[in-house]
């Protein structure tokens, strides 16, 4: 079955009845409808792809989420969740007959519970602002996406977004305790518990890393841990791309869980080290950082024996971290990966796909053979430790001729992740970028189930419509279109 999509009809008259019946329900400020008010909202992240919203609604409590999505729902208009508008699929990109919800100015911290080490956050709350808050008690929230001075805990629980400690501590997923979302007909619903588990089928986990397709989340309860009592990180040098993936092999088979695990090929490292100083060894051709964290006797031994590990993995230099502001110079270059890659192009194309360890220097190989394709460069920066890959194809957006090649590029990128056994993501989503991926890796069958699971939750097809799951037809298209996908199950299928 196709997806339960609506022709949402989108005309003046239309537009003047949505803007009157949400008038009454929100502020005069929190309510944007001319173009110049708008434009802030056309995309999230990946500005790739634009889209003018039909009106922004910025609510400022549950109560008028709940009023602004109950008419929707009698309107019959699409509901487009955004938090701080920095994901990287598109997933926050407007619908132009369609209300942009943007969660921006539900922004308290509710409750920091010490003894139970939670927090309740509306879902506004910036990432590093939890960590902030909690300091003083010697906690704090393990996510940590590279985004995190910015990003918003409202879209981390839509993308089930990582960071570089997620080896360690895990996802987003791992981190939460409870979900409180609006459905789409306006009822109030409670995922997940206070406990560690909750009676009844797992939703929780449904809902995290569902795009805004399922419910708008209005509040989330997190896990904190306990600040570790010291932290090191080893800068390890290696002189070919393959020795580092299988070092990162080598190092998790030895049964080494290092908190972080991040590797960055000499491009990535030559276009960090002069935006931040981090120490970057430019003449490696792929550097690796792995932390360990813990009592100072745990820390000295797991850098001893991922030492001796990288050592006999082929590292031609290694360097430890001798004090917390080399520590985190270290993680600041490979944070700050993508606002450096301004500085050496006009526009970058962040992907995000994840491969099985042992096939990292494999695939980095053939990424670099992509470029002689496509006539693009590419950087890599991404979370070794659990194969998550991060390209960043440089190209020009003034020349349309580059956007068509950095699209393809990252098409066949992802499409080479799910050909050596990975998947089409880790932790971006799918929004709209990865969509036609979708296709590649997923059957019909399982595309159905997908759609099963929309329909339950949203029956008209309201929430965040035509992201994430692609319709059977537009596999078809693809399977006949795409050069990357000539084995794909679709190609055959009759246009719906």
């Amino acid at each position: 079955m196709n997806a339960p999509t609506e022709a949402f009809e989108d005309s003046a008259q239309r537009r003047a009845d949505i803007i009157a019946t949400l008038r009454p329900l929100l502020p005069a400020h929190c309510l944007l409808h001319a173009e110049e008010d708008t434009r802030p909202y056309e995309c999230d992240g990946l500005s790739l792809f634009r889209q003018l919203p039909m009106v922004v609604c910025l609510p400022e409590t549950e109560s008028q989420v709940i009023s602004i999505v109950k008419a929707c729902f009698q309107m019959n208009v699409p509901i487009v969740a955004r938090g701080a508008g920095t994901g990287l699929s598109g997933g926050a990109q407007p619908h132009p007959a369609g209300v942009l919800l943007g969660l921006a100015k539900l922004n308290k911290i509710i409750r920091i519970d010490k003894a139970s080490r939670t927090a309740l956050v509306q879902p506004g709350v910036r990432n590093l602002a939890i960590s902030e808050a909690v300091a003083p008690l010697g906690l704090y929230y393990a996510p940590d996406p590279s985004s995190q001075i910015a990003c918003s805990i409202g879209g981390n629980v839509a993308e089930n977004s990582g960071g570089v400690h997620c080896l360690k501590y895990g996802l987003t997923i791992h981190n939460i305790l409870k979900v409180r979302g609006v459905t789409i007909e306006g009822e109030v619903v409670e995922f997940g518990g206070d406990a560690l588990d909750a009676p009844g089928l797992d939703l929780l986990s449904v809902v995290i890393g569902s795009e805004g397709m399922l419910a708008v989340t209005t509040e989330v309860t997190v896990k904190l841990v306990p600040k570790p009592k010291l932290a090191q990180v080893i800068m390890a040098s290696f002189d070919d791309v393959e020795l580092a993936g299988k070092a990162v092999a080598a190092v998790i088979a030895a049964g080494i869980i290092p908190a972080g695990l991040e590797m960055m090929d000499k491009r990535a490292s030559r276009m960090v080290e002069p935006f931040v100083k981090a120490g970057y060894d430019t003449d490696a051709e792929a550097i690796l950082l792995l932390e360990s964290d813990g009592t100072p006797e745990e820390v000295r031994a797991e850098i001893e024996a991922m030492t001796n590990v990288l050592n006999g993995a082929g590292a031609t230099q290694i360097k430890v971290s001798q004090n917390e502001a080399e520590r985190m110079r270290f993680w600041a270059g490979r944070k700050n990966a993508f606002p450096a890659a301004g500085r050496v192009s006009p526009d970058y194309y962040c992907m995000d796909g994840t491969i099985p360890r042992k096939r990292l220097g494999e695939v980095l190989k053939a990424i670099a053979r992509m470029e002689e394709q496509y006539q693009l460069r590419c950087a890599n920066v991404f979370h070794a430790g659990d194969g998550n890959l991060h390209p960043l194809i440089l190209f020009d957006a003034n020349k349309p001729e580059e956007i068509k090649r950095a699209e393809d590029f990252g098409a066949a990128i992802l499409e080479l992740c799910v050909e050596v056994g990975g998947t089409v993501t880790g932790e971006h989503g799918v929004g709209i970028e990865k969509i036609n991926q979708m296709c590649v890796q997923f059957s019909r069958a399982e595309l159905d189930s997908f759609f099963a699971v929309k329909r339950a939750f949203d029956p008209p097809g309201l929430l965040n419509p035509g992201k994430a799951i692609p319709t059977l037809a537009r596999c078809a298209e693809y399977g006949r279109m795409h050069v990357h996908c000539g084995k794909l199950p679709f190609a055959d299928l009759p246009r719906f």
